[in-house]
């Protein structure tokens, strides 16, 4: 519903203006505030609705096996081997149980104890919501050696639910086919995406078995693409996955698993050669990326442990300065999954959890698992302590070149980099800058610019992998120092050494623009990496795009098009016809200031991608995988992907 139909007419605003909205009718005109947002992650979140209420079931130990099938109409089936949802008259409600499921919002056996302790999903609102949203879905329930089915359009059942035959198997299969009308970007599901949701909640539920089928999809023997993802040791092989790009210190992960106060508490961890540190929390299943009071728990508890078993191991008596919280994170791998019955979140997106009872189950759970492993492995200790100590005298010599940063960024305008073309625009909401690769393009894009709202800040060559650079060397790399000059910002709080300020962002779109061949990828990702690493809130909040210049012009007589890909080119060629000219963009330098305002900088006829975490442990993967020492994943990845040739994190 768009905003001007909202508005009212204040001279006829009586009891009759008031609308009363039933659940699903308010699901269907506010979908984003139940599914977050309308476009592909919005979509995808559909699927994890229903998935989590078979991981409900398999968390309560009646359930083994999900499979999820992408249909070839990119419709959705999911289907379980659980209890089934109930069929028998609801007494309330007056019609069958599995309707009421399905059509009430806030219905559903979650929200009683006795049917489930704990249940995943960050919104509590289930397959019914799901239901609101699908132009149709239908329910098939196998229960007591009976089939019953009910179908759906747009929320509203279809005919009562009915008995359709006898059957030896139970659970529940859901298809829905998502509404056009209410999914305007996308109806396209995306494997890779939920391949990575999956192969998660394999690793965060061991011992379920959840299989993938892509019906659109066929391999070269005729079978459909598809995975299956189980997990026997759960967080550790989990940790594995995820770091087996990086170079571990010891020799097996850390692992912990047990109920401290009434909380089960899942931890698993290991040290690696990197710099980064990787902490990873999950409430219910939900990766919660703002962190909360589990995370806390997890850090007081590790600093604490730690700290204690180097100072009575002696290995601190030569150091002439404190260490820090951040030491002993620094080349940590670690994953923190707790369960709680009624988790409270708060933070910007609803994933920073916040029952303080949880932050000691884990401080305790961790101090206890260390405390165990550092006695039983002296040697891993020894890595362990050397690996903090070394990260302390990194910290402080990355101190001061931050400090250099920071100098020159709260300095007035003569302060910002020599090779900046500002914007005249004061209000950082209005402005954008263009990282652009090289001088050559960085001055064709200054004549092209509206120079109102839009700087350049032209980058030379490839900028400093930070996935393989200690922090002080980042600090002081200059094309990296110039970056955050430009953009204003400056890097830590008291309460966090490592927090981005973005009060002081000076501009609200920051563009990344690289030439459109394998140079330009790479130094588009070593870009994306960096604010990965250590800007992760502007990817976060989004700040940051990529610039997407065209492949190709196609010119006949006066007749000219720019072309994105080769099928666009193809396309074009074969309507210009005979006697086509193809001009091939090798480089943004190749394009005249007009061309590249034309294409790829006029904000009413550009394309720009935004850049946006959809899972942030695959994003940690594939960034530490892409940017290692590792040359045979890399290949494989991009042999893979190359086809897709998208940056997205």
């Amino acid at each position: 519903m768009s905003e001007e139909k909202e508005e009212f007419n204040k001279h006829n605003y009586s009891a009759d203006s008031i609308q009363a909205l039933e659940g699903m009718e308010h699901v269907r005109m506010r979908p984003s505030m139940y599914i977050g947002d309308v476009g592909v992650r919005g979509l995808h979140h559909l699927v994890y609705e229903v998935v989590d209420n078979s991981i409900d079931e398999a968390l309560a130990g009646h359930c083994n096996n999900i499979t999820v099938i992408i249909n070839e109409d990119n419709s959705i089936t999911t289907e379980d081997d659980g209890r089934g949802i109930p069929v028998d008259l609801h007494k309330k409600e007056g019609v069958s149980a599995l309707e009421v499921v399905m059509t009430k919002i806030g219905a559903g056996g979650k929200f009683d104890k006795d049917s489930y302790k704990v249940s995943g999903g960050l919104h509590g609102v289930g397959v019914s919501c799901v239901n609101a949203l699908s132009a149709h879905l239908r329910a098939t329930v196998y229960r007591n050696g009976e089939i019953w089915e009910q179908e759906y359009e747009r929320g509203k059942a279809v005919y009562p639910v009915k008995k359709i035959g006898e059957t030896d198997k139970r659970g529940t299969i859901v298809t829905f086919r998502p509404d056009e009308t209410i999914f305007k970007q996308t109806l396209e599901y995306s494997y890779d995406t939920l391949a990575s949701r999956l192969r998660e909640l394999a690793y965060l539920n061991k011992g379920i078995t959840i299989h993938l089928v892509d019906r659109r999809t066929k391999k070269e023997d005729g079978e459909f693409e598809g995975e299956t993802f189980h997990s026997e040791e759960g967080l550790k092989e989990f940790i594995k996955y995820l770091d087996a790009t990086r170079e571990p210190l010891m020799k097996d992960v850390i692992a912990f698993e047990g109920e401290k106060n009434g909380v089960p508490v899942e931890v698993a961890m290991i040290y690696n050669t990197s710099y980064a540190e990787n902490l990873h929390s999950y409430v219910n299943n939900i990766n919660t990326h703002e962190g909360g009071t589990h995370l806390s728990g997890f850090r007081r508890g590790l600093t604490h442990t730690l700290k204690k078993y180097a100072d009575e191991s002696g290995l601190l008596k030569n150091l002439k300065f404190d260490i820090a919280g951040d030491d002993f994170r620094e080349g940590l791998t670690a994953i923190i999954s707790v369960k709680v019955q009624e988790p409270q979140f708060e933070g910007q997106t609803k994933t920073k959890l916040g029952n303080r009872e949880v932050s000691a189950s884990v401080s305790q759970a961790v101090s206890e698992m260390l405390t165990d492993y550092l006695e039983e492995h002296p040697d891993d200790a020894k890595i362990i302590v050397q690996k903090v100590i070394l990260a302390a005298q990194a910290r402080h010599a990355a101190q001061k070149a931050r400090d250099m940063v920071q100098r020159k960024t709260v300095m007035s305008i003569g302060g910002l980099p020599g090779k900046l073309s500002d914007c005249s625009e004061q209000d950082p909401a209005k402005c954008e800058v263009f990282l652009v690769e090289g001088d050559s393009a960085g001055g064709t894009a200054k004549q092209g610019r509206d120079r109102a709202f839009q700087a350049i800040l032209p980058l030379r060559g490839k900028i400093l992998n930070v996935e393989k650079a200690m922090t002080h060397k980042v600090f002081e790399n200059e094309e990296i120092k110039n970056i955050f000059t430009a953009l204003g910002v400056t890097i830590g709080t008291e309460e966090d050494s490592k927090a981005l300020n973005l009060s002081k962002l000076r501009y609200h779109k920051v563009v990344i623009m690289c030439d459109a061949d394998i140079d330009g990828s790479h130094i588009a990702t070593l870009i994306l990496t960096f604010f990965f690493r250590y800007m992760k809130e502007l990817i976060e909040n989004g700040h940051i795009y990529i610039a997407t210049p065209p492949l190709y012009l196609v010119k006949r007589g006066a007749k000219k098009q720019y072309a994105w890909s080769d099928e666009e080119r193809d396309t074009i060629v074969s309507e210009f016809g005979d006697g086509s000219k193809i001009q091939r963009y090798k480089g943004l330098g190749e394009m005249n200031a007009e061309q590249l305002w034309d294409t790829t900088m006029n904000p009413e006829f550009r394309t720009m991608r935004l850049v946006q975490i959809e899972n942030g442990t695959e994003a940690d993967r594939v960034f530490s995988m892409l940017m290692g020492d590792e040359v045979p994943p890399r290949r494989e990845f991009i042999e893979k992907n190359a086809i897709y040739a998208n940056i997205d994190a």
